[in-house]
């Protein structure tokens, strides 16, 4: 579904990243972990386009996105959950669910209002206020849904539930249990290292811009010195 290799990317003279290879195959969960300042975002930003890479190659769904504008690559099937969130403050939550709603790639059960708010019942009683009435978990809800009505290949949640409220987590995590189960391919990046270990199939771990491990859930839980190292957990 999406594979990097060898990229390198970063801002200006500044370079971030350091031969990156990353994988996330069809039906899966991938997360991306490390310490703030690491890469996961400039990471995010080369996937999308938003940044292009320097150097090495971006593969999405068989295609090199490598040099392609932002735009075609979310025509492309690629959602995306800003770190920000960045929902449209003037819109509704309603009107920001549909407003970038398409079905390019003809999916035979489309992601629709009802099905979002099926998912997310908040987003239902909170659908006609305004983008900046709404609080830190709901406008998150709302980018989730947004990306979710865009049909994607792949869903990629930068800092999926940070800064949240207890409740508010716990639901963005049954959530993308949800679309787990339900065969949704997403990179995910956050700081709750027990949630994505029960969430994710695949691991990566970023240091100073450049991917230092990778592995499975078990042999991540199961190597404390490298928790430690790396994430500062034990």
């Amino acid at each position: 579904m999406l594979k990097l290799t060898d990229v390198e990317a970063g801002y200006g003279t500044s370079q971030v990243l350091f031969d990156v290879d990353l994988e996330v195959r069809d039906g899966e969960v991938a997360t991306l972990l490390g310490r703030n300042g690491m890469g996961k975002t400039t990471t995010v930003r080369a996937i999308t386009g938003l940044n292009p890479a320097t150097r090495g190659r971006i593969e999405f769904a068989g295609q090199d996105i490598t040099r392609l504008a932002s735009h075609r690559i979310a025509r492309l099937g690629l959602g995306l959950v800003p770190e920000g969130r960045r929902i449209f403050p003037t819109l509704t939550a309603r009107e920001n669910l549909v407003a970038t709603a398409a079905n390019r790639h003809d999916v035979p059960a489309p992601w629709t209002l009802e099905r979002v708010f099926d998912l997310l019942p908040v987003l239902a009683e909170a659908g006609g206020r305004p983008g900046h009435a709404l609080s830190g978990g709901e406008q998150q809800m709302v980018a989730i849904g947004r990306a979710l009505m865009t049909n994607p290949r792949l869903l990629v949640l930068d800092e999926a539930a940070e800064g949240l409220a207890p409740m508010i987590r716990t639901t963005i995590w049954d959530c993308l249990r949800a679309l787990k189960a339900a065969g949704q391919s997403i990179l995910v990046i956050d700081q709750n290292l027990d949630a994505l270990l029960e969430l994710g199939d695949r691991h990566y771990i970023m240091e100073k811009g450049a991917i230092v491990w990778h592995g499975d859930s078990a042999a991540l839980a199961a190597d404390h010195t490298l928790l430690q190292r790396h994430l500062g957990v034990a």
